[in-house]
């Protein structure tokens, strides 16, 4: 027999230590409940002119040997005390590797991605595949692929990691493991790609057999482009044994902006990531701009209405969940 003890009878302390000792909270408390579209938020942005030396301060503070990972996490200002995403569904950071440095192996459920804004002469393995890595090359460490950096070159070396960590923590599927490596697939061989997409007779695989992309060779593609109606042209790294993304819940693309030009306005639900690997300009996007240069990053918030101004000729590399979105049946997109 259900008996009511009627809200005059109880305290509001009483009625809230209820619903706690409950498990429970009356939607009409919970903030975000029944909110209505308000302000897109602005593009937040981390210049290289700040980050650099940072940089040289996470050089004097830490190495591999003493933290997995020399990185420094691009920390979105608006996320939730204690949060440490970059954009909604990613994660960036940049990381550092000195000569002689070895980044021991791991593996874990999230894809990465690196990207290489400051020297060369790295080499990422991928289990069992070497990867070179230079300047303006993007380099990829699919989800569960062991991989692990060491540096053979003079200089130290900076590069752009960009993971869906969150997405996986939303889902409930992040997955860690540290080396030694074991089970270690057998390689492809990744000469057998050309880049006329050439593809050899194999299973179709969500694993793209090529893990490096080089910048001159995007930029090459890039350049041959004619513009997109928004007035900026573009090629997306793609996994050449299926012509989607370069990994199943990263889509990576380049960008060229020609000076002079204002992009038409461009909005999307997805969450993107920027990088300059040359020009400068500005981005105007929700309730802010910003002026960039090389090698800085900025974040483009979702459904706002975007647009783009080079300066000079200027190459962005940019980043999305926008397959994560169209998998579920939530990308939606406009231009104008």
């Amino acid at each position: 027999m259900v008996t009511t003890t009627t809200q005059a009878q109880l305290s509001p302390e009483e009625l809230q230590r209820g619903w706690r000792d409950a498990h429970v909270k009356p939607l009409w408390e919970i903030p975000l409940a029944h909110k209505p579209d308000g302000d897109f938020g602005s593009p937040v942005l981390w210049p290289w002119r700040t980050m650099e030396p940072l940089v040289q301060r996470a050089i004097a503070l830490a190495s591999p040997a003493s933290a997995e990972r020399r990185v420094l996490s691009l920390i979105d200002p608006d996320g939730h005390e204690g949060d440490f995403h970059t954009t909604t569904n990613l994660n960036a950071g940049l990381q550092i590797l000195l000569p002689g440095e070895v980044a021991r192996p791991h593996r874990h459920s999230m894809d990465a991605l690196r990207f290489v804004l400051e020297g060369g002469g790295a080499i990422t393995k991928v289990d069992g595949t070497l990867a070179r890595m230079e300047f303006g090359d993007l380099v990829l460490t699919p989800g569960w692929c062991w991989h692990e950096h060491w540096h053979e070159g003079t200089v130290p070396m900076v590069w752009l990691d960009v993971l869906n960590v969150h997405a996986h923590l939303h889902m409930g599927t992040f997955s860690f493991e540290p080396g030694p490596a074991h089970d270690v697939p057998a390689a492809v061989d990744s000469s057998a790609f050309s880049s006329a997409n050439v593809i050899p007779d194999l299973p179709v695989s969500d694993i793209s057999p090529v893990f490096r992309y080089p910048l001159d060779e995007a930029k090459r593609a890039l350049d041959a482009s004619a513009p997109a109606r928004d007035g900026a042209r573009r090629v997306r790294y793609v996994n050449p044994l299926t012509a989607g993304p370069v990994m199943p819940l990263l889509d990576c693309y380049l960008v060229r902006l020609d000076p002079g030009v204002t992009t038409l306005p461009f909005r999307t639900s997805a969450h993107s990531i920027c990088t300059v690997v040359e020009g400068s300009g500005s981005t105007t996007a929700g309730g802010g701009t910003v002026k960039w240069e090389a090698r800085d990053i900025f974040t483009l918030p979702h459904r706002a209405a975007v647009t783009h101004t080079a300066e000079t000729t200027t190459y962005l590399f940019v980043v999305t969940d926008r397959e994560i979105l169209l998998r579920l049946g939530l990308l939606d997109e406009k231009v104008g």
